[in-house]
């Protein structure tokens, strides 16, 4: 697994001229920013890696798998990610 202290340090060694800790604050905006516009309502499209947007999930009728008991799930809002065809490929190898 890698976490963001190893993105930050890949970051550091491409681009020498930041501190791990501007890094780390222009990586909080990065995401902050997505997270923000995507509640939002708002497509995020990052080219060549995918696009993040907030979908509506409908009300539905789902069952509790141990009792059998019929449940009612209200509508909420989910996060959906499309890869982009160069993340996709480059994952399919």
């Amino acid at each position: 697994m890698i976490t963001k202290k190893d993105i930050i340090r890949t970051t550091i060694d491409k681009h020498g001229e930041f501190t791990q800790k501007e890094i780390g604050e222009i990586f909080d905006t990065i995401i902050d920013a997505i997270k923000e516009n995507v509640a939002a309502g708002e497509k995020v499209s990052i080219p060549k890696f995918g696009i993040f947007e907030s979908k509506e999930r409908a009300a539905r009728i789902a069952r509790n798998p141990s009792t059998g008991e019929s449940i009612e799930v209200p509508a909420c809002k989910v996060c959906k990610f499309k890869p982009a065809t160069d993340f996709k490929n480059m994952v399919k190898g």
